[in-house]
This record gives structure tokens, C-alpha cells and sequence, in this order.
């Protein structure tokens, strides 16, 4: 069978919104704190997607400092309409407590790759934003209203308003449209016309082990809806290997069949998934009652039949960077604000990525690391780097990082006595600490080489004078708390790797990094 393996984006790519232009398919997915803001992903087949970068490359368009852990960028829609793409997106600025501040705006451009016009306003009455274009011309948009009154439902319900293209604002009055299932948590619109009816797609039971996906319709786009009585379409049963099905957005392929793009993920070791939440695709059928169901559903597959559409070329998945372009390759990101040479430079030393330290890893603010998903928990990690600190606020080095309070990381720094050491600082849930009795001393020399090896639920670090003969630092540490599921209040990324400096003295001490190599075994 012509098959698709889920999940089709593995690591951290959650709240898919899929599209198809002609013979191209596209799936937008939230990005968070991480920039630069939504990733976008290109596919002929369905099977293999191609990173084709980010919208929100701008701080004009995105400005994350100071923003929370699992702020930022959630639930971006993407879509198109008479020779333009739209996407919505959603800037989370507070998350804690009673109130969320959830900033929503839109960004346009006449092709997918850009430039992508600076953003406009709507609204902020809740998150997960979408935009419905209707057959007259006229466009809608969705989002789900918080209420952050004591003794009311937080999850109120579906907002529906007009978008005004001609005045590039929100017009008319607001209607609440929809206001769930007995699941509650109601999130994640989408609307899509067909068979003479509008189906309302949303997300129920929180984006975590009781996730789902229901659907309701109506004759009329501003309601009353019916609920589908089976129900939902899509969630997951306890023992499937895909869990936390939902969030989903719909797509019809040029031969008529029809797919679900939803989120899932994989636990490692006691319901953790350290990779956070990925996506995935299922097949979809619609019954004689006009109906839309999940083949083999409402269980999500790891296997699916592909459609019936010409294979595309495997993507090349680029296992090591030496630094020798002039900008830096994709799949790179930073937290909180782009690249820039206040803090990073690859033409300052040719060959090398050189990363100027500023501040520490809790930081909201101004962090110098460059880092990449984790996208397999059997992976292989290596990188040189050249670094002469000079006291004990300077550290560079290699990090295996999920928030500014969980994150592990194998660090040169100064000490007074031995001069350049290697150690290890492992932050769980916010306590700081470091793993080895006693920093290894380090000769002065030009490079040193540090590799980490993640197997399931274990990381292991080395390190190597080298690059040829390695030592074991510490093996087989835990890193399950590298995850969503793992702190009180429930967070939304997954696993990065990569490179990180600090400066805590404000000197900008540098590190010189010259490769880094991802291998997935």
C-alpha cells in the first residue's frame, strides 16, 4: 500500500493548519517563544515535507522579549483566497493565573515564501485565531473567547466577526457561535462549506491525554450548529501509540479525498513526550448523512493510504552544518528575537558561528543560543566550539534545552584554581544544579569537541581534546523533564538542541563554534 508513517513532522511542530494551493500543500504549525514566528512546510504528496521557512522574520511583525515561557506564537491558520495567503496568528504575552493576554493579528503576502506584509491588529478576547473566506468574497474570523471570571467557564465559546478587507479591520457585531461539547475546553476553530452545510472543527478536552476533535454544522455560518452525535472524531484511547489526538484543520486533495492534519505525541518514559507535540495526518471519508469521519477512527493511525498523487523527492535532511554559508540554514532558531550581530555572526570568523555571550538561561530577555528541534529519541550531537573564558559568569557550550527552567547543559567555563573546566548544569523545575563532584580540568588549546548521545529517556555526555578519542562526562541521565508533561503549569514546546554563551558579566565573551552535526540512529 502507497502508505503515509505518522507522525508526518516529528518534534515540536503542534497545532497544524493545513492548505492546499493547486498542486501544493502547506501545514503552518505554532513556533511559541521560538524564533522566528510559525514555521511553514511544503509538500507535493502529503508524505514529504519540506521546511520552507517563516513568516515572522521581523520584530516589526513579532516582538517576543520578555515574553513568557510558552508564550508567544499559538495556533497560527493559514489560508488563501484570490491570489493571496493569509495567516493568523496569536502573540500570548501572559498565561498565568485568571487572565491570558492573547494578541491576534494577521499577515499577508502574495506568494508563500513572501515578503509577508507587517501585521494588522484584530483582537484579543481569546487565542487560536482563523480566518474564514466565503464564496461572496466576504471573510470571518474565529477564535475561541476566554473568560476569566470566577465561576465561569474559561473556555466560553466561538467568536465570529466580520474582517473588513477594504477597511483592514473587524467590523460589525461579535456573535458567540458555538459554545461546545459536555468534553469543555473548547478551542482551535476552523470552518470549512461543503455539501451545503459550514462545518465548525474545534478541539475539546485540553491539548494534553484527553485531547479530541469534534465537529458541528449548520446551514448557516453564524449558527445554530448540531453536533456530530458520534462524537469525537478523533482522540485517543489509552494504549495507541500515537496520544493527545486533536486540534485538527482539514484538506481536500485535486482528486477529492480528504485528510486531517491533527497534533499527537509520543511518550517516552511515564506518559512524557520529550519531543513534545508533532503532527500527524489521517484519512478521511464522508458517510451518506454528510458526515465527515477518521478511517479506522476515532483512534488516530501511525499508518495511513497515502493519496493518490505522484511522489515527491525525500527532502535532504542536513546532519551537519559547518558554518560555511551566510546566513544560517533553516531549521536554526533563537529564543525570543532574530539573529542578529549584536549577539551572533558567522562572517567575523569565516567557518564558524560565533556566538557573543549575554544573558543567563532563565532569562526572558536576551539569550545567546541558536538551537534546533528534537525531532528522535535515538539521536547523535556534536559540536567544537573555541572558547578562552576568563571568570566564572563566562560558560559556552552544549545545551539540551526546553524552557528557562528545564534544560540540560554541558558547559566550559572559568574557575580560579583550574582555569578553563567542563561540567554539567542540569535545571529541573526551576532548582539549579550541577551533576559532577568536580569540574574536569581542560588544557588550553584551540578547540575542544563536546557530543551528546539521547537514547529513549537517557542522555549521555562526552567530551574530546581531539575529536577522536572521547570520554564519558556523566551517563545516562534522565532528561524526562525536558517535556510538557513534566511541571505544574502545562506548557506547549519540546526538546531543543544546540549551541548557547553567557556573559553574565556583560563583557560579551564570545565562543567560536565550528560545526554542528545532528544524527539521528
Amino acid at each position: 500500500m502507497n502508505s503515509i508513517e505518522n507522525p508526518v513532522l516529528p518534534g515540536y511542530h503542534p497545532d497544524p493548519s493545513i492548505l492546499r494551493v493547486e498542486d501544493n500543500y502547506y501545514i503552518a504549525v505554532s513556533t511559541f517563544e521560538w524564533f522566528p514566528g510559525v514555521q511553514i512546510y511544503q509538500s507535493k504528496d502529503l508524505r514529504n515535507w519540506e521546511l520552507l521557512g517563516y513568516p515572522l522574520t521581523e520584530t516589526s511583525q513579532l516582538d517576543m522579549v520578555g515574553n513568557i515561557d510558552s508564550g508567544g506564537v499559538w495556533a497560527p491558520c493559514l489560508s488563501y483566497s484570490e491570489g493571496k495567503f493569509y495567516l493568523i496568528y496569536t502573540d500570548v504575552k501572559s498565561r498565568r493565573g485568571a487572565f491570558k493576554d492573547t494578541h491576534n493579528y494577521l499577515v499577508t503576502a502574495e506568494d508563500i515564501n513572501g515578503p509577508w506584509s507587517d501585521p494588522v491588529y484584530l483582537n484579543s478576547s481569546g487565542f487560536d485565531p482563523s480566518l474564514f473566506h466565503e464564496e461572496d468574497g466576504s471573510k470571518w474570523l474565529l477564535n475561541m473567547i476566554w473568560d476569566h471570571r470566577k465561576g465561569t467557564n474559561s473556555f466560553a465559546g466561538i467568536a465570529l466577526q466580520e474582517f473588513s478587507v477594504k477597511d483592514n479591520q473587524l467590523v460589525g457585531p461579535i456573535k458567540n457561535i458555538f459554545k461546545g461539547t459536555k468534553l469543555g475546553l473548547t478551542e482551535a476553530p476552523h470552518i470549512y462549506k461543503q455539501r451545503g452545510y459550514y462545518y465548525l472543527v474545534t478541539a475539546e478536552g485540553g491539548t494534553g491525554y484527553n485531547h479530541a476533535v469534534t465537529i458541528a454544522r449548520s446551514r448557516n455560518l453564524a449558527g445554530p450548529y448540531e453536533v456530530d452525535p458520534t462524537n469525537p472524531i478523533l482522540t485517543s484511547n489509552d494504549d495507541d501509540e500515537l496520544q493527545k489526538a486533536g486540534h485538527a484543520s482539514l484538506v481536500e486533495t485535486q482528486e477529492g479525498e480528504w485528510y486531517m492534519a491533527h497534533l499527537c505525541g509520543r511518550p517516552v518514559k511515564e506518559k512524557k513526550c520529550v519531543l513534545g507535540r508533532e503532527t500527524a495526518l489521517q484519512k478521511c471519508y464522508w458517510t451518506d448523512d454528510d458526515w465527515i469521519r477518521v478511517e479506522n477512527g476515532p483512534s488516530p493511525q501511525v499508518k495511513i493510504k497515502a493519496p493518490d498523487l505522484k511522489p515527491a523527492p525525500v527532502p535532504e535532511q542536513g546532519e551537519q552544518d559547518d558554518f560555511s554559508t551566510t546566513s544560517l540554514k533553516h531549521y536554526w532558531n533563537s529564543l525570543r528575537r532574530p539573529f542578529s550581530e549584536e549577539w551572533m555572526s558567522l562572517h567575523e570568523r569565516p567557518g564558524h558561528l560565533r556566538l557573543k555571550g549575554q544573558e543567563s538561561m532563565s532569562s526572558l530577555h536576551k539569550q545567546s543560543m541558536v538551537a534546533r528541534r528534537l525531532e528522535s529519541i535515538h539521536v547523535e550531537l556534536e559540536t567544537c566550539l573555541d572558547f578562552r573564558p576568563d571568570n566564572f559568569q563566562q560558560m559556552a557550550g552544549l545545551i539540551i534545552y526546553y524552557d528557562t527552567t528545564d534544560y540540560v547543559y554541558l558547559r566550559i567555563t572559568h574557575d580560579e584554581n583550574n582555569g578553563s573546566v567542563l561540567g554539567i548544569i542540569q535545571s529541573k523545575h526551576g532548582q539549579y544544579d550541577e551533576l559532577l563532584k568536580q569540574d574536569i580540568s581542560l588544557p588550553i588549546q584551540n578547540y575542544y569537541y563536546l557530543r551528546a548521545s539521547i537514547e529513549e529517556e537517557r542522555l549521555t555526555f562526552y567530551y574530546s581534546l581531539d575529536g577522536e578519542q572521547w570520554e564519558t562526562v556523566v551517563s545516562e541521565i534522565d532528561y524526562t523533564h525536558l517535556s510538557d508533561d513534566d511541571a505544574d503549569l502545562i506548557r506547549f514546546t519540546g526538546t531543543f538542541v544546540g549551541m548557547t554563551v553567557q556573559d553574565l558579566s556583560g563583557q560579551l565573551k564570545y565562543a567560536d563554534f565550528k560545526y554542528f552535526s545532528y544524527k539521528k540512529l
